[in-house]
C-alpha cells in the first residue's frame, strides 16, 4: 500500500528521546511535569493580559502572541513524545507531515514574534516620546499579520518539499517527532532541493530576525549608556534582560540544530538541542518575562482580588 506521494511508506516509527528502557517512564512523568507547567504559564499568561485593560500596550500585545505561539508549539510536540514514552511509537505519514507542518509553522512565528518584541524594546528605549505613534495598534496589527504569513509560507515550502520525497527504504526516525533533518536522511529520493530550502527559509528565518535582534540591541545599548541616571540604566536594562534571555535560548538552540553540517553531525546532538527550544523555551517564557515584572505582579493581584470577592 502506497501513501500519497508515491512512496511505499505509509507509517514511521519514531525512536523516541532515549531507547533505554529504565529511562521511559521517568522521562514520562518529567515532560508530562514540563507540559503541564507550560500550558498553565502560557494559558494563565494569555488570560492575565486578556483581563486587565492596562496590559493592553504593544509590549504585551506581543507577549501575548509569543505565549499564544509557545502554548500551540508545545501541544504539536510534547503528546507525541509522551506517547513514544509508552511505546506507541508509530505515527502514520499523513499525521507526521502534519507535525512537520505545524512545528514548522509555530518554529517560524515564535522567530518572527521575538524580532518584533526586540524593535518594540528598541522603540520604547530610544523614541520614548513617538513610541505611541510609532507603535501604533494598525502597525502591531500588521507586525502580526506579517509573522503569521512568514510562519505559513516556511512550513508550506517545507511540507511541500517534503511530500515530493520517496520513502522506500527504512521508516524509522531518530528523533521524537516528524522534525526534517532526520527525515532528509530516510529519503531514497535526491533531497538536494529540500537541502536549499532549508538554508533558504531558515537562512532567512534565523539570521535575518538575528541580525534586526543584533542592531535593535545595539542601538539600545547605545543609548542606556548615554542615560546619567543609575536608577534609568537599571530600569532600561531590567526591561531588555527578559527578552535577551529568551532570544539566547531560542535562537541559540534552533542556529545548533539547523546551521550545522547535518552529514556528519549525530542526530542524538540535534534532539537533545531541539529540547531547548521546542519544550524548555516555551516553558521558561512565561516565567522568563513575568517573575521581575511589575505590571505582571500587579495584574495578577488584582485579578485573584477580583475572583476572591465574587
Amino acid at each position: 500500500m502506497a501513501s500519497g506521494n508515491g512512496s511505499s511508506v505509509i507509517e514511521f516509527v519514531l525512536l523516541g528521546l532515549t531507547q533505554q528502557p529504565e529511562l521511559q517512564l521517568p522521562l514520562f512523568f518529567l515532560f508530562l511535569g514540563i507540559y503541564v507547567v507550560s500550558m498553565l504559564g502560557n494559558l494563565g499568561l494569555i488570560v492575565l493580559i486578556g483581563l486587565n485593560p492596562h496590559l493592553h500596550t504593544p509590549m504585551y500585545y506581543f507577549l501575548f502572541n509569543l505565549s499564544f505561539i509557545d502554548l500551540c508549539y508545545s501541544s504539536v510536540v510534547i503528546p507525541r513524545m509522551l506517547m513514544s514514552f509508552l511505546n506507541q511509537n508509530i505515527i502514520p505519514y499523513a499525521e507526521c507531515m502534519a507535525q512537520l507542518f505545524f512545528f514548522a509553522f509555530f518554529v517560524i512565528d515564535e522567530c518572527c514574534i521575538l524580532t518584533s518584541m526586540a524593535y518594540d524594546r528598541y522603540v520604547a528605549i530610544c523614541k520614548p516620546l513617538l513610541y505611541k505613534v510609532i507603535m501604533s495598534h494598525q502597525l502591531c496589527l500588521m507586525m502580526t499579520v506579517g509573522v503569521y504569513a512568514m510562519g505559513f509560507v516556511g512550513a508550506m515550502a517545507h511540507t511541500g518539499c517534503m511530500l515530493r520525497l520517496t520513502f522506500c527504504d527504512s521508516n524509522v526516525i531518530n528523533h521524537y517527532m516528524c522534525d526534517i533533518p532526520p527525515l532528509l536522511r530516510l529519503s531514497c529520493s535526491s533531497t538536494s532541493i529540500n537541502e536549499v530550502v532549508v538554508f533558504i527559509v531558515v537562512g532567512v528565518n534565523v539570521t535575518g530576525p538575528c541580525l534586526i535582534i543584533f542592531i535593535s540591541y545595539t542601538l539600545i545599548l547605545s543609548n542606556i549608556l548615554c542615560i546619567h541616571s543609575r536608577k534609568g540604566r537599571s530600569k532600561a536594562f531590567s526591561t531588555c534582560s527578559s527578552h535577551i534571555i529568551a532570544v539566547s535560548l531560542f535562537f541559540g538552540a534552533s542556529a545548533f540544530m539547523y546551521l550545522k553540517p547535518s552529514p556528519t553531525e549525530s542526530l542524538d546532538q540535534g534532539k537533545i538541542s531541539t529540547v531547548f527550544y521546542t519544550i524548555m523555551g516555551p516553558m521558561m517564557n512565561p516565567f522568563i518575562y513575568s517573575l521581575r515584572n511589575k505590571d505582571v505582579h500587579i495584574a495578577l493581584k488584582k485579578t485573584l482580588k477580583k475572583r476572591i470577592c465574587t
